[in-house]
């Protein structure tokens, strides 16, 4: 008796240490999680208690939605063109950075400074590099005698543009980058070099597949960004011109919040989870095709 006292009151005292986190937990992130479910089988307008409508919403922008096909396409070309060509570039630049080259360090600050700038800070600054009438970049093209560029005012150049300051801000993924290619094998490097391999050689099968770990987790995260991409594309852009940009976070941010639909709102934010969720699914389940393992 006295034994099992003891070992209740550890187990006492345990959920007594983690009890801030489950209320936490209970109260941040279980509840906002069933609320935003429940609501999204509701019509909400923040003014009015919800009216419970069950799939109303979702047949709703499944089907009556013109919109909603609009901002799909374009958050799909996002996470399909956008994200690979983000991680692609972040990988090329970290192979450069490893390489031994002078001022390697002041090059490394110089490439991982922009993840550091807050992003009203960039959009702001991209603004005005990119503006057709004072913005630095067109100003020089115009004194130079050459055609002014609407960067973001052009709907065939807006997403390209974005995809650009995209790839600008990947200093965190570039050091993710580094530190794997610090983890590859310098042996390995040593052998290919016995056994004849060029340097092309050696990158393709030495340093892309031991990197496959650090690219898996990038994909996975960087698809999940990507289809809440908002930060970016609303401050520079706002989802224009003419629907260009206009990204399906953008679109659920104006429904719940500009138009008071609450409830579509929270609708909407359950289809992007589910299709971040199958995405995701699809990633992971092709990932043993192509992740190699140093313990494989």
């Amino acid at each position: 008796m006295r034994r099992l006292a003891r070992a209740a009151r550890t187990e006492l005292k345990g959920l007594l240490f983690v009890l801030p986190w489950i209320i936490g937990f209970i109260a941040f992130t279980a509840y906002p999680i069933g609320a935003s479910f429940y609501y999204s089988l509701t019509r909400y307008d923040v003014l009015r208690p919800p009216k419970y409508i069950g799939l109303d919403n979702y047949y709703t922008l499944l089907t009556r939605d013109p919109t909603m096909g609009i901002t799909t396409r374009n958050t799909l070309w996002w996470v399909a063109i956008a994200v690979p060509f983000g991680i692609a570039g972040s990988f090329v630049l970290a192979n450069f950075l490893n390489a031994s080259i002078r001022a390697r360090s002041v090059f490394r600050a110089i490439f991982y400074f922009p993840s550091l700038v807050p992003a009203i800070v960039s959009a702001v600054i991209w603004q005005w590099l990119l503006n057709t009438q004072w913005g630095l970049i067109n100003t020089f093209l115009a004194s130079s005698g050459l055609r002014v560029i609407p960067f973001l005012g052009n709907p065939a150049l807006a997403k390209p543009t974005l995809t650009a300051i995209h790839l600008w801000a990947q200093g965190g993924t570039i050091v993710i980058y580094l530190a794997a290619l610090q983890d590859v094998p310098r042996h390995l490097y040593d052998a290919a070099m016995v056994d004849g391999a060029n340097a092309w050689q050696r990158f393709r099968h030495i340093t892309i597949p031991m990197c496959t770990p650090a690219t898996l987790f990038l994909l996975i995260t960087g698809i999940v960004g990507g289809f809440q991409n908002f930060t970016f594309p609303w401050l520079l852009t706002g989802g224009g011109p003419n629907q260009a940009t206009l990204f399906y976070a953008i679109y659920l941010y104006q429904n719940a919040f500009r138009f008071l639909k609450m409830g579509y709102g929270a609708a909407m934010a359950w289809l992007l989870f589910l299709l971040a969720v199958i995405v995701s699914l699809l990633v992971f389940r092709s990932s043993a095709r192509w992740v190699y393992y140093g313990a494989d």
